[in-house]
């Protein structure tokens, strides 16, 4: 019964974001260049924290930039 619940609702989860999320172009390079700050992102999630602030900071920079990508991507569905 869980199983079977926890399917129909992943499902439905699935179908939520294929019907309802904005149609956007094929942009493969903005796409990639996302999928890399995120990679970037996880692997400083995961170093040191001894780095004077400088980690902290470049996770905002990548934060910033995936932003900006994201919203190069609106302007060209625009």
């Amino acid at each position: 019964m869980k199983t079977t619940l926890t399917r129909s609702a992943l499902a439905l989860a699935a179908l939520l974001v294929v019907f309802t999320a904005p149609a956007h172009a094929d942009q493969p390079h903005m796409d990639a260049a996302i999928n890399y700050l995120e990679q970037a992102k996880a692997q400083l999630k995961e170093a040191e924290h001894n780095k004077g602030g400088w980690r902290v900071e470049a996770i905002k920079q990548i934060d910033a930039a995936i932003k900006s990508i994201q919203n190069g991507k609106s302007a060209a569905d625009s």
